[in-house]
């Protein structure tokens, strides 16, 4: 199953989630309404006055599930860092020095380094000593980490990385989308339940023995009885979803990493430390359970139950485990705590600091030439498809070698909130001595003030002496620090990178890159609930966007007149079989992308699925892959929410 599969089945979820949630709210609708009516036909009532009352309790309490559901959605309608606010957790400063949260900090950068996803927010709860985490969100751009004080002491890199991995494959796969709707979901039940708890308490139960307050007490005891059975049983159905999703996240995981290792470690830990994976906030455990690494509360019964059995996700990971096993390990960490960072000295892992994840004494790999194997031959435009929204051991061994290349100075800068912005601007301003730098200085000055422009044009020779292929791989650790700005500057931020990228008169591949990602991650952030949805759109509603696009990547190529038509025509007539063959103009591709983002971003899978075969056709129809290619290639598939890895083998 890849990413495309995994969007259709998500979407395929949802929908019968909300056909079993409208199934629910009927049935519960009915028995409230015939309570209604038993209790209004023992009061001898006219039918009339019966039909008016079941019209009022079927509005009323429509109007409880709906308001329920929707207050809570819109709480959290700000995606991951909402939904850990609501849990107490407190976010993590991605500059700290603290070795514990600086190795947690380093995992998640090199992650996002290869898999093409912006850095998710990172939180802590602290005080839980159980190892969890979750990954909660609409889109990558709004998704945020969190994690226990007791997986970050108690695991070592190994063990965190592949609990972070599993977290990484929730954000790639589309599972925070549906975690939230559950969330939603539950709590419009659970208001009927507990309004019913509150009108027996302060209403109904005091006019229970007259005649005339049987209809309340009836409505209200329906209510109550329903709403809560009704939760008990929508729990039911989180924790079978939850289930599966976990069983597939595990597998994402060791594909991500090729190594079960360090997953299996981080259940052994679970099943061996005292206080497991539970946490210790009961309100907590019980929102959030169905997004847990581990199970986050003790379940009386396996089918309530919102993970498969500890024992059971070892075994499948590693055959060789003897259930006895645990009986063992809760006896050696009864004795000791496990400490992940001493482990990690054990193992001669570098300290924090250093070329993080590089064992001591060893080097640092060297970061591939170029993104997106540039210059390597024999892709095939099925394998482009299938990397998306997927990691390989490849992958992450160039994520951990870009992120120890980038130089310390420029890493820091573009993960200080502080700085982000002006690391940004300084890759798309001039040098100093060109006529140009004072004017797009003036513009920066205009929009975000003096002191910002003073802080771009003193980074412009640290970013500009950065090479080519570190260039986006900075953008995508610097643009998540822009969301926690106010809407204003986002705004004049983004007024400022326009100006800048069109200030020569012309747009270059990378000035385009950059803005639309940063406009692409501006939009997820500041309405992630919208900009998550599924499309459903078809290739022949966006052809002119498409011929544009496929024309831009065919350019980007700098090949000779003949190459870019061929790789233009092979990549039209995959899609369109009927196109007339034709020389791609690219007099006006931006404005005409710029147009076009929203119908491609709202395709169904399976249509962005060919589309992206089609792209792969047109860079790699000459047998290489130049770095404008791979950046605009990339870049695409970003702005349609598809996440390609930074390397395609």
């Amino acid at each position: 199953m890849n990413f495309f599969d995994h969007q259709r089945a998500a979407r395929s979820s949802t929908l019968k989630l909300v056909l079993l949630f409208i199934v629910a709210v009927v049935a519960m609708v009915a028995f409230i309404d015939a309570a209604a009516a038993v209790a209004m036909t023992y009061q001898r009532a006219d039918p009339s006055a019966v039909l008016g009352v079941v019209v009022g309790v079927t509005a009323v309490t429509l109007l409880i599930i709906a308001g329920g559901m929707i207050t809570k959605t819109v709480a959290l309608r700000q995606g991951g860092a909402a939904v850990a606010a609501s849990v107490g957790a407190v976010q993590v400063d991605p500059t700290s020095s603290d070795p514990q949260l600086r190795r947690l900090v380093n995992i998640v950068e090199e992650m996002s380094l290869a898999s093409g996803v912006p850095a998710p927010r990172l939180f802590v709860l602290a005080g839980e000593p159980g190892i969890n985490a979750f990954a909660a969100g609409f889109t990558p751009a709004d998704a945020a980490i969190t994690v226990t004080s007791g997986a970050l002491a108690q695991l070592n890199r190994d063990e965190l990385q592949g609990v972070i991995a599993h977290e990484f494959s929730h954000i790639l796969n589309g599972d925070m989308r549906l975690n939230i709707r559950l969330i939603g979901l539950l709590n419009g039940i659970l208001l009927i339940g507990l309004t019913g708890m509150r009108v027996l308490q302060f209403g109904g139960g005091r006019g229970s023995s007259s005649k005339n307050g049987a209809p309340i007490w009836m409505v209200a005891l329906a209510m109550m009885v329903l709403g809560f059975i009704g939760v008990f049983f929508a729990n039911i159905i989180k924790a079978a979803v939850s289930r599966q999703r976990e069983w597939l996240a595990d597998a994402s995981a060791v594909q991500f990493t090729r190594q079960t290792a360090g997953l299996v470690g981080a259940l052994k830990k679970i099943a061996g430390v005292a206080s497991g994976s539970a946490l210790r906030d009961a309100r907590s455990a019980t929102e959030v359970s169905h997004m847990l690494f581990g199970e986050g509360r003790r379940s009386f019964r396996a089918w309530y139950a919102t993970h498969p059995p500890l024992a059971d996700r070892i075994k499948a990971l590693d055959p060789s485990f003897d259930p006895r096993e645990i009986a063992d390990l809760k006896q050696r960490y009864g004795q000791r705590s496990p400490d992940g960072l001493a482990e990690d000295a054990m193992a001669g892992f570098a300290p924090v600091g250093r070329a993080a994840g590089v064992r001591a004494g060893a080097e640092p790999a060297a970061a591939p030439a170029g993104p997106l194997g540039a210059g390597r031959r024999g892709i095939s435009p099925e394998q482009v498809a299938d990397r998306a929204g997927t990691l390989t051991r490849a992958d992450l061994l160039r994520g951990a070698a870009l992120h120890a290349t980038l130089p310390p100075e420029a890493r820091r800068l573009a993960t200080q909130p502080s700085t982000a912005p002006a690391a940004i601007i300084a890759l798309l301003l001039a040098r100093p001595g060109d006529p140009l730098h004072a004017r797009q200085l003036a513009s920066v000055a205009q929009r975000l003030g003096h002191p910002e422009a003073q802080a771009a044009a003193a980074l412009v020779d640290t970013m500009t002496a950065l090479p080519a292929e570190l260039r986006l791989p900075l953008v995508d650790l610097a643009i998540p620090q822009l969301a926690a700005r106010p809407p204003a500057f986002r705004e004049a931020l983004m007024g400022v990178l326009n100006e800048l990228a069109v200030a020569d008169g012309s747009v270059s591949m990378f000035e385009y890159c950059v803005t639309r990602l940063v406009w692409s991650y501006l939009q997820d952030a500041a309405n992630p609930h919208r900009r998550s949805k599924v499309g459903n759109g078809s290739l022949d509603q966006v052809r002119p966007t498409v011929t544009t696009l496929l024309a831009t990547l065919a350019v980007a190529g700098a090949g000779d007149q003949e190459t870019v038509r061929r790789a233009y025509d092979s990549a039209l007539h995959r899609l369109y079989p009927d196109a007339a063959a034709s020389p791609p103009r690219q007099v006006t591709w931006q404005q005409a992308l710029d147009q076009g983002w929203e119908g491609l971003d709202g395709l169904a899978p399976k249509a962005k699925q060919a589309l992206v075969e089609a792209m792969a056709v047109a860079v790699t129809a000459d047998g290489t892959v130049t770095t404008a290619e791979a950046e605009m290639l990339r870049a695409a598939c970003a702005l349609m929410h598809v996440p390609l890895p930074a390397l395609l083998t």
